[in-house]
C-alpha cells in the first residue's frame, strides 16, 4: 500500500487546478484519471473573468490568453441571408479593479494541456488509464482501490477529492444523492469539425430560435469549427460526417460544403443536478462530481475551477496543522455558489427553449466576479461602519508603486500561497510592520499610502488613488486577504490583534516568525 497526502480522482480542469494548488504548497498529491487518452475536444471553451484571475495567480494566464480570444460576432441566417447580427456579450474595457473583464474562449483540451504542463513543473503528472473502483475510510485516512491495465493498487490518502465528473464513482461509492432534473426533450450534438474554405470571422446560426437550429462557431486557436445540431437518431445508420454535412446544407441552402474531418463529438441533453453534500469525512467532491449545470451559462467548468481554488488552500492548511473544521467551510461556501450557477444556466436555457430573440446574449451575471462569501463561516466584518466592500467579497486589483517607484499591482502582491494584509492609513504603519515580522512566510503585510506619503519598507504607494477607491477607504482600515483572493476579515482599530485572533482560529498558528 502506497501513501499520499491527497489523492485526486479526475484529471479535468477541476482536478488539475486542485493539484496545482496543492503542489505549489508542497503537499504530496496524486491525480488519476480513468481515460486512457487525454481529452481532445472543445467542450467547455469559455473561461469567465474570475477564472482568468485564478490562472493569473497560478502563473498560467499568459499561455491561456495566447491560446484563445474574446469570441467572434454572431450572425443569424435565413439561408444565405443575414437577418440579424450582434455579439454574444458586450466587450468591456479593463479597469483598475478588474483587469480581465471579458470571457476568454479556449478549447477545453488546450486549457487542460496548459495546466498539465504547469503541474509537471512540480513533478506531478496525471496517471492515465487509472481508475478508482472502491474506497473505504476511517478517522485517519481513506483507502482507495485503483486499477490500471488489470493491476490493482491500494492507496492510503489522508484526503481524497472526487473530481471525476457527473458520473462520479467517488460520489456513487459514498452513496451521496445527486438530485436534479433531466430534460430528454432538449438534446443536441456538438462536434469539432474541419471545413476548408469557410471564413472564421463570425458565428453562424441558421433557424435561430427553433429546436432545429444549426450553429457553426470558429474554435479559438485552431483551424476547426464547433458545430451544434440536433442529434441523429440513436439507432441511425447514416455516418456522422454525412449527417453533419447534410444538416448544414439543408440549413444554409448551400451545396458547396465539404466537411473534411470530425475531430470530436458528443451528445448532450439538458441536465441539472446538485450533490446533497460535498463532503463525507475525509472525502470531498468538486466540479461536475458535485454539480452539473446547463452549458448555456458557461458556468460548469468555471464553477469547478473555483471549487478547486477554494479547496486547495484549505486542504493544505489542515494538512499543515489547521483545525480540521476548516474543511467544513468548503461546502458552506461552494454549495451556494453552485446553486447560483445552476440558476443562471437554467434561466439562459429557458430563453433558448422559448425562442427569445436575445437568447444568445450574455451579461456580467456569468462572469463570477460578483461571487462572494459574505454569509460564510470565514467572513469576519469587524468595522463599526463597513464600506461598500465587505468581508467575504472578492479582493479587487489596483495599480500601485512599490517603495522604489516601480509599478506593481495588488494582484502581484497577492500572487502565491500566502495570506495578505492591506493596511490603509499612515497610522497603521506599526501594524503592518508587526504583522510582517510575526508571521514569516504565512502572511505578507503592506501599508497602502497616498502619493504624498513617505515611502518605506512594506509600503505600496497608491499614486492614482485606485486602491483607496476599490476598497472604499478614506481613512484607516485593514483587510485580510485569503489565499484565494477573498476578504477573510475587515477591521479598523486594533488590527494586529484582530488578524492574530483570526489566523489562530483558521490556521492554528499564533506566530511563525520573530516577534
Amino acid at each position: 500500500m502506497t501513501e499520499v497526502d491527497v489523492l485526486i480522482a479526475g484529471g479535468g480542469p477541476t482536478g488539475l487546478v486542485l493539484a496545482c494548488e496543492l503542489a505549489r504548497r508542497g503537499v504530496g498529491c496524486r491525480i488519476v484519471d480513468r481515460s486512457a487518452e487525454f481529452f481532445g475536444g472543445s467542450r467547455a471553451d469559455g473561461l469567465q473573468p474570475r477564472s482568468l484571475e485564478v490562472f493569473d495567480d497560478l502563473g498560467v494566464l499568459d499561455a491561456v490568453l495566447a491560446a484563445g480570444d474574446t469570441g467572434t460576432p454572431v450572425r443569424g441566417y435565413q439561408g444565405d441571408t443575414v437577418i440579424w447580427e450582434g455579439r454574444m456579450a458586450e466587450l468591456f474595457e479593463p479597469t483598475p479593479d478588474v483587469p480581465y473583464p471579458n470571457p476568454w474562449f479556449v478549447p477545453q483540451y488546450r486549457t487542460e494541456e496548459i495546466l498539465r504542463g504547469h503541474l509537471g513543473g512540480w513533478g506531478v503528472h496525471v496517471e492515465r488509464a487509472t481508475e478508482l473502483v472502491d474506497l473505504t475510510q476511517d478517522s485517519g485516512a481513506v483507502v482507495a482501490t485503483l486499477t490500471r491495465h488489470g493491476v490493482t493498487e491500494q492507496v492510503r490518502a489522508r484526503y481524497l477529492v472526487g473530481a471525476d465528473g457527473g458520473g462520479s464513482t467517488v460520489r456513487g461509492t459514498l452513496g451521496i444523492g445527486f438530485p436534479g432534473e433531466t430534460d430528454d426533450a432538449t438534446r443536441m450534438l456538438l462536434a469539432d469539425v474541419r471545413i476548408p474554405g469557410w471564413s472564421r470571422d463570425h458565428v453562424r446560426i441558421w433557424s435561430a430560435g427553433t429546436a432545429e437550429a444549426v450553429t457553426l462557431m470558429p474554435l479559438a486557436g485552431t483551424d476547426l469549427f464547433t458545430l451544434v445540431v440536433p442529434p441523429p437518431p440513436e439507432d441511425g445508420t447514416e455516418p456522422l460526417p454525412d449527417y453533419l454535412s447534410r444538416l448544414m446544407a439543408e440549413a444554409s441552402g448551400r451545396d458547396d460544403i465539404r466537411l473534411d474531418e470530425v475531430r470530436w463529438s458528443t451528445r448532450w441533453r439538458a441536465n441539472m443536478r446538485l450533490a446533497e453534500r460535498f463532503r463525507a469525512g475525509r472525502v470531498l467532491l468538486a466540479g461536475d462530481a458535485a454539480h452539473v449545470c446547463h452549458p448555456t451559462g458557461g458556468q460548469g467548468m468555471n464553477t469547478g475551477i473555483q471549487d478547486a481554488y477554494n479547496l486547495g488552500w484549505k486542504l493544505a492548511a489542515v494538512l499543515g496543522g489547521a483545525p480540521a473544521e476548516l474543511l467544513d467551510s468548503y461546502e458552506a461556501e461552494r454549495r451556494p455558489a453552485a446553486e447560483a450557477a445552476l440558476v443562471i444556466g437554467a434561466e439562459l436555457l429557458s430563453g433558448h427553449q422559448r425562442g427569445d430573440a436575445d437568447a444568445y446574449r450574455r451579461g456580467r451575471e456569468v462572469h463570477q466576479l460578483g461571487l462572494h462569501y459574505q454569509n460564510g463561516p470565514l467572513a469576519r466584518e469587524l468595522r463599526a461602519v463597513p464600506g461598500r466592500l465587505r468581508a467575504g467579497d472578492r479582493a479587487p486589483d489596483a495599480p500601485c508603486r512599490d517603495a522604489d517607484g516601480r509599478p506593481t499591482r495588488l494582484f502581484e502582491v497577492f500572487r502565491g500561497p500566502q495570506w495578505t494584509v492591506l493596511c490603509f492609513g499612515q497610522d497603521q504603519a506599526g501594524v503592518a510592520a508587526e504583522l510582517g515580522d510575526r508571521y514569516g512566510d504565512l502572511l505578507r503585510s503592506w501599508l497602502i499610502v497616498p502619493a504624498d506619503a513617505p515611502a518605506g519598507e512594506r509600503v505600496l504607494v497608491d499614486a492614482a488613488g485606485h486602491a483607496h477607491a476599490g476598497y472604499d477607504v478614506s481613512g484607516s482600515a485593514l483587510f485580510l486577504v485569503r489565499p484565494d483572493g477573498y476578504l477573510g476579515m475587515c477591521g479598523d482599530r486594533g488590527g494586529a490583534g484582530q488578524v492574530a485572533d483570526y489566523l489562530c482560529l483558521v490556521t492554528n498558528q499564533v506566530t511563525t516568525g520573530p516577534r
